[in-house]
């Protein structure tokens, strides 16, 4: 998984919590986090064009939360940003080299290896889409929103 998705989720968190404001510019929050302004807009597209955020030209133009955090999953952003690609890909490894001579019906099922992949992979996709930003707002300090308001305040009067 790509720091994109750290990235994003951060950034919708700030966005959440800053709701009140003006649609804050790629250049502000990639302040919050010192990040480079042109790689963190590359990371925020996708999450505008899923609708989970809302880009807003112009000289007062930015970026905002699209949806309610209560409507926003992990999931919803890992995916705007990952795509809807497996983790895990099998190759089929075990038809190669020695395996090239098994029989056919030795290959007729997945392997246990790949089985075990897909199940934990089913497992981490249920967790992410249980989780709704709204949940990791509630499970974050206050002290952490209040730190990014007055950061954002202060570097808007600077």
């Amino acid at each position: 998984m790509s720091e994109g998705v750290e990235w994003g989720l951060h950034c919708c968190l700030v966005l959440a919590w800053l709701d009140d404001l003006a649609p804050l510019p790629v250049g502000r929050l990639a302040e919050v986090f010192d990040l480079p302004p042109e790689y963190l807009k590359k990371q925020l597209q996708p999450l505008a064009k899923a609708g989970i955020l809302v880009s807003e030209r112009g000289a007062r133009g930015g970026y905002r939360l699209g949806r309610d955090p209560e409507a926003i999953t992990l999931m919803d952003v890992v995916t705007a940003i990952e795509g809807g690609t497996d983790p895990f890909q099998c190759t089929e490894i075990r038809q190669r080299g020695a395996g090239q001579t098994g029989a056919p019906a030795e290959f007729a099922h997945p392997c246990g290896i790949s089985m075990a992949m897909r199940k934990a992979e089913l497992a981490w996709r249920r967790e992410l889409a249980s989780q709704t930003l709204a949940e990791l707002i509630a499970n974050t300090p206050d002290t952490a929103e209040r730190r990014t308001r007055r950061f954002i305040e202060r570097t808007a009067t600077a």
